[in-house]
């Protein structure tokens, strides 16, 4: 009796796995874990190329910033000049002037400090031809008349010149556009490779299984039943390849960020963060991962559905030929 009754209990069990839908892909297989390392490589690289441009022009709007709210009287030396009279003069001329905040001379020590890099520690500028600097610091929302300091410094301060580092900042808004664009067009390159990736295998799986697809396209399955399918199957590879590649990503940003907050004293981070902050791409750039991978997953699955459609309208054609 207690034979019979296990055997009673198995039967549903059996039939109801008999009955269970056995999908048309693979739900896994070795092509399919491929995929998701290829996604997830161009997902983790099509990020840091967009951190990597986040980085550029976040930078280049410091520096533009920081660039247009300074102005430099650069005195050089000559025979005869006193320089101390040369640079209260400038200072005064240009603190005169309507949208100058202050004007300050970078006095000796300060003037040592920024040549000790090239020519190193205990300089004695009496001796060496080394220009003097004043800062000028102005309002950038209304910049003063630059072309009348200029003349004037030129008239009343012997050596004087004006460097109001407009040529600078043009050039590094020039660098930093076209920095932008070559990094939108590689992760525009990225994007179409990740497409034809999944052309490739949403192909090789119709393939695979295209006398299943036939046969049940055949005996009056609906084309937008086979292309959920395999849009579902192919979107949830690529969710998973752009998850981890998104992930990887992030992991890679938060380790420079880390890495260069604790470099900040030394010589190598100083450079760093001169050139690109603390390597922080703030919510704009995390919210950039994202979008990529979103993008990366709904392309997929757009994809495939596309791939899917078309391989069912060439089947059709072949049936009415």
């Amino acid at each position: 009796m207690t034979e019979i009754a296990e055997r009673a209990t198995a039967l549903p069990a059996r039939a109801a796995a008999r009955r269970a839908p056995t999908p048309i892909v693979p739900a896994q297989n070795v092509a399919g874990t491929a995929l998701i390392v290829v996604i997830a490589i161009m997902t983790f690289l099509s990020c840091l190329t967009l951190g990597a441009v986040t980085l550029v022009r976040d930078s280049s709007s410091a520096w533009q910033t920081e660039i247009s709210r300074e102005a430099t009287i650069q005195i050089k030396p000559g025979d005869d000049l006193d320089m101390d009279a040369s640079l209260v003069a400038a200072q005064g001329l240009a603190a005169g002037f309507a949208g100058v905040r202050s004007a300050s001379i970078v006095d000796e020590d300060a003037t040592a400090r920024l040549l000790e890099p090239w020519l190193g520690t205990g300089l004695d500028l009496d001796e060496l031809p080394v220009p003097r600097l004043v800062i000028v610091t102005i309002d950038p929302n209304s910049p003063p008349d630059f072309a009348t300091m200029r003349t004037l410094l030129a008239e009343q301060v012997p050596g004087a010149a004006l460097d109001d580092h407009r040529t600078w900042a043009d050039r590094l808004v020039a660098m930093a556009r076209t920095t932008v664009a070559i990094g939108l067009a590689i992760l525009g390159l990225m994007l179409a490779a990740t497409v034809l990736t999944v052309v490739f295998a949403t192909r090789g799986a119709m393939d695979g299984n295209g006398h299943i697809i036939e046969v049940l396209h055949f005996v009056g399955a609906e084309a937008r039943f086979i292309a959920r399918e395999f849009r579902r199957h192919f979107l949830l590879t690529g969710l998973k390849g752009a998850t981890i590649g998104g992930v990887a990503a992030i992991i890679v940003f938060v380790g420079f960020s880390i890495w260069s907050s604790a470099n900040l004293a030394t010589p190598e981070g100083d450079q760093a963060a001169a050139l690109f902050g603390n390597f922080a791409i703030g919510f704009t750039g995390y919210a950039g991962v994202a979008l990529v991978a979103a993008t990366v997953t709904i392309l997929t699955g757009a994809t495939t559905h596309v791939t899917v459609a078309a391989y069912l309208s060439e089947l059709d054609g072949r049936q009415h030929d």
